[in-house]
């Protein structure tokens, strides 16, 4: 059985940018948590693609994880994820090729087949504007996987990818529903599901990556790491009362607004009616806000009933300082055993 003192502990970072705060700032708290991450043990530290978000600065995600890979020594740096149906495959293969090169045996590549934005800004993205929902993303990654791997393909490839060919960027596949669980264990690649914004999916989605699983170059079991959202702080009070910042972002969110992260307020129950509460606390339902001995019950029994054998933390709060205490008590958790 896996222990939760055996799994490794990554961070998903969205780069948040807080009210009267702007982008210059979210990325030096970024490159920041990124330093103490590395000194605290964290295994990975990957960066989202998101568009049209005034509260997420890391929409040019390449750009910020060469930023983040700079500024630090050992710890592995990635995407989480690049939305392929955004990009032509060649651009990513050399994008990231670029970055393997300059920070070599560092660079993930974790690759969703969302466009992580609205239909306008697909659209302003250059996108085909009869989006087929991600239904040629198999063909997209196919082909940017031979960029790096052109014996993948017979013949000779016209085109090529410098940088990029012949670079060991390991690939994983992020997926919220089945249909990347199923295409990551037919290929037998890596695979993270964000069960910190689609719980509901997660063990049906594990259940079909690990019984679709063929073993591959990459991987010879599959391997599978879990989104958790989790803040934690001294006591499990002032926990739920900075995880207020992100039940904001999240009901603005389904409001159909977006926002810059809020300060924390001390009753949520007066900005939200009885159904958007559940529709939020159902979002955070696989996570936790608490106390360290809180949040430790809550890791050893999402490994339990996962079997993960990573699990990748994401929380945001308005403090930077508190979102760097948080980080450290996961550690904590992680380093005692």
């Amino acid at each position: 059985m896996t222990h939760s003192h055996t799994v490794p502990l990554s961070i998903l970072d969205l780069a948040p940018v807080v009210e009267g705060g702007n982008a210059t700032d979210a990325f030096k708290n970024t490159r920041d948590l990124a330093q103490h991450a590395e000194r605290w043990g964290y295994q990975r530290y990957w960066l989202a693609e998101h568009h049209n978000m005034q509260g997420i600065a890391s929409a040019a995600t390449s750009v910020l994880i060469g930023y983040v890979a700079e500024g630090t020594h050992t710890i592995r740096v990635g995407s989480g994820g690049i939305m392929l149906p955004n990009h032509a495959p060649l651009m990513i293969a050399e994008q990231f090729g670029t970055l393997a090169s300059m920070y070599p045996r560092r660079i993930d590549l974790g690759l969703g087949r969302a466009p992580g934005s609205d239909q306008a800004t697909a659209r302003a993205l250059r996108r085909g504007l009869n989006s087929n929902n991600g239904q040629d993303f198999p063909e997209l990654l196919g082909e940017l996987r031979s960029f790096l791997n052109p014996s993948i393909e017979e013949g000779v490839p016209a085109v090529r990818a410098f940088p990029g060919e012949g670079l060991d960027i390991p690939i994983w596949l992020l997926g919220s529903s089945g249909f990347s669980a199923q295409l990551a264990g037919q290929l037998g690649l890596p695979f993270a599901f964000a069960s910190h914004f689609a719980p509901d999916y997660l063990m049906q989605a594990l259940q079909l990556y690990r019984s679709s699983f063929r073993p591959s170059a990459a991987l010879e079991q599959p391997h599978v790491m879990i989104g958790v959202n989790i803040l934690a702080a001294d006591t499990d009070e002032e926990a739920r009362f900075l995880a207020s910042s992100q039940e904001q972002q999240f009901l603005n969110l389904i409001r159909g607004q977006t926002s810059k992260l809020k300060p924390p307020v001390a009753n949520m129950d007066e900005l939200w009616n009885e159904q958007e509460k559940v529709v939020v606390r159902s979002k955070f339902s696989f996570g936790a806000a608490g106390s360290k001995e809180t949040v430790r019950r809550r890791i050893a029994d999402i490994i339990e009933k996962t079997g993960a054998d990573e699990l990748m933390i994401t929380g945001s709060a308005y403090e930077h300082q508190a979102r760097l205490r948080s980080f450290e008590l996961i550690a904590e958790i992680r380093n005692e055993g």
